[in-house]
């Protein structure tokens, strides 16, 4: 399967970094003293040509992917080689000249039980288009976590959701895992800083001035969340994220401390067809909560999974391998994979334009006449 290649002036080069947080012990698994993570360092590039492209999955993650993750019921095992999809980011290639205030930042976090690499299509957009994107995986909760020289985290998400038999216990699991996420983040974000971490070509390019932050489904409530906690992080990015520890979009239980306070920082909304700040009870308590700026944009057509590379992939399968039409429509809707991937592109990219570097276009201003596709919600 192929993923859209980016469009930006700049060549793409990655980094996979290992980070050890010894301060923290492993919240999923007891026996682990510190806190590990994998995350990917995409940067703008030059003369990139020559280096291999990055694997969109490495080995260990593909085959934890094709065994349990939240496409295993749509998608039969052996349908798809989820190990042979390249991304558009070329391995180790040399960084791109910068300014003296190096690249702006921007941390990607994925959808509850899916890797990071399920956001490679923005992530690398966002690279060629002059942004350090990190995007991270919470060990544990990802089908699987590949670290340097082979050793494979496997998820416990499924135990840990088989334990929460009650309402109750379901709560605290979603509380559990949001707090897991944002203290992932904010160790990152600490790492980051800190620079000795990078590699050496990569030291002094990162504007931690200018830190963004966006995620699909509860990679999106980790950003808004992370961005409420972290006064490091200037806009924040929601796609399709539920803000509250519930399992029904319209249910205001629970909200969490980004809904009751709000947010005095930008944010973005986007959502899948149906899902806005009039529908989803979390949405509207951040809404009438924030005295930041935000909109509240709809892809119309869209599915859940639109916002994630699957809205690339699964099409691919359907035309390939003969995935049923009603399984397509219920991950990623009926809107057209090119459009949709075009409209994700051009207003996460201005959000972040307009946020981290101070250039407006006017997209966020209103309806577009280049992109039908995506409706404002007042």
């Amino acid at each position: 399967m192929v993923l859209p290649a980016p469009t930006g002036k700049y060549q793409v080069g990655l980094a996979g970094l290992r980070l050890v947080d010894g301060k923290r012990r492993d919240p999923w698994v007891a026996e682990r003293a510190q806190r590990e993570l994998m995350v990917s360092v995409r940067y703008p590039a030059r003369g990139a040509d020559g280096y291999p492209r990055a694997p969109q999955m490495l080995p260990g993650e593909a085959a934890g992917f094709e065994e349990r993750s939240n496409f295993s019921e749509a998608v039969p095992k052996g349908m798809a080689d989820w190990g042979a999809t390249r991304t558009h980011a070329r391995l180790r290639a040399p960084v791109a000249r910068h300014g003296g205030r190096g690249f702006p930042v921007v941390l990607y976090s994925p959808g509850a039980a899916d890797p990071r690499s399920l956001g490679s299509t923005l992530c690398d957009e966002l690279a060629s288009r002059g942004y350090v994107v990190v995007s991270i995986d919470h060990t544990y909760e990802a089908p699987a976590v590949q670290f340097p020289g082979g050793r494979v985290a496997y998820s416990r998400m499924w135990e840990e959701a088989g334990k929460a038999k009650n309402p109750e216990q379901v709560t605290a699991l979603l509380k559990k895992l949001t707090a897991v996420r944002v203290a992932d983040t904010r160790f990152v974000l600490d790492e980051l800083a800190r620079g000795a971490v990078l590699p050496q070509s990569l030291r002094g390019v990162l504007d931690l001035r200018a830190v963004g932050m966006f995620g699909h489904s509860g990679g999106g409530f980790t950003a808004a969340q992370a961005m409420h906690d972290d006064r490091r992080i200037r806009a924040a990015a929601n796609l399709d994220g539920v803000m509250g520890y519930t399992q029904r979009d319209d249910d205001p239980a629970h909200p969490s401390t980004v809904g009751t306070d709000g947010l005095d920082r930008p944010l973005l909304l986007m959502g899948k067809e149906g899902d806005n700040h009039h529908t989803v009870a979390s949405w509207k308590a951040v809404w009438e909560n924030s005295s930041g700026w935000h909109r509240d944009l709809t892809l119309t057509g869209s599915g859940h999974a639109s916002f994630t590379d699957a809205q690339s992939l699964v099409p691919q399968l359907a035309r390939k391998a003969g995935l049923p039409r009603a399984t397509v429509e219920k991950l990623v809707g009926t809107v057209a994979p090119d459009r949709s991937v075009a409209a994700q592109r051009a207003y996460v990219a201005a959000f972040f334009d307009r946020w981290l570097r101070g250039r407006d276009s006017g997209l966020l201003d209103g309806p577009s006449a280049r992109f039908p596709e995506v409706r404002f919600v007042g």
